[in-house]
């Protein structure tokens, strides 16, 4: 702006004095292209203004971005480093439930063999009993041992009072319980659904908890086996093994089960030291 003033200036005082009139063409012309100059310097001036708010624009809204990224960034961080944790943590978990799943099936296997083992005892024991397969069955399932006696081997018909000659395989069955202490003995007595009714006995569910009582009873008294380890109970005719439509159906209900199983405590040594989660 200053230039052009003294352009102003010196163009008033030449046109004042004596000039030729090629040196006022010059003149003229230099100051055309001033002004020219000026204005193409005054438009890029503004275009540099515009164009810096512009980048201003775009540095601030990257410097925001950036801030958001930082921040995402820190957070994934911390996302992983608490996923490394729980991904370790589950992987230790993991490992010590496989550990504890390895050690009940070892468990399980041992249990399954000591039940294998008790039926061949039990089943040489009383070989020599005089008694056919459906009078007298052991076997090993879902994890226990049992022993069926038919009700004609241990009871006269409707009554609760054992046979002498029930006393034979009792005894048998007595000495491989007691070599045997860590198993509980379950004594189940199992009925027809033909209805009795007596004095003393209400009913088949009565007649078979009275049996299993029994029989109990006589392990404990005559035969010396740990009554803790004892518990009678009667089904009455509420699980047949058979058909109680016929008679030979109603010949396998009558029946008391002896079943031999793992104490429970031992089972809960086992859940207590299942992996703490």
């Amino acid at each position: 702006m200053k230039k052009l003033v003294v352009l102003f200036v010196m163009f008033g005082l030449l046109s004042g004095s004596c000039v030729s009139k090629k040196k006022y063409r010059e003149m003229q012309a230099k100051y055309e292209k001033a002004e020219k100059n000026y204005k193409k310097f005054r438009q890029n001036y503004t275009e540099c203004k515009v164009e810096k708010a512009q980048l201003q624009a775009r540095i601030d809204a990257l410097n925001s971005s950036n801030q958001n990224l930082q921040k995402a960034l820190d957070k994934c961080i911390n996302l992983n480093q608490q996923g490394n944790v729980n991904i370790s943590k589950l992987l230790d978990e993991i490992r010590s439930s496989n550990a504890y799943i390895k050690m009940l099936i070892a468990e399980n296997k041992k249990k399954d063999s000591l039940n294998q083992v008790l039926k061949e005892q039990l089943t040489k024991s009383i070989k020599d009993v005089n008694a056919n397969d459906e009078d007298l069955d052991i076997k090993v399932k879902k994890g226990v041992v049992f022993i069926s006696l038919s009700d004609k081997m241990l009871f006269k018909s409707g009554s609760t009072h054992i046979n002498p000659q029930a006393d034979r395989v009792l005894a048998k069955i007595a000495k491989i319980l007691n070599a045997h202490p860590d198993y509980e003995i379950l004594v189940v007595g199992n009925t027809d659904n033909v209805p009795i009714h007596t004095k003393c006995i209400k009913d088949n569910w009565d007649l078979s908890a009275l049996r299993a009582t029994a029989i109990a009873r006589k392990l404990q008294t005559d035969f010396n086996v740990d009554p803790k380890r004892i518990t009678a109970g009667g089904r009455g005719e509420w699980q047949p093994k058979a058909d109680n439509n016929t008679a030979e159906g109603r010949q396998k209900n009558r029946r008391t089960e002896i079943i031999l199983l793992p104490k429970l405590d031992e089972f809960m040594k086992l859940m207590n030291q299942a992996p703490q989660q």
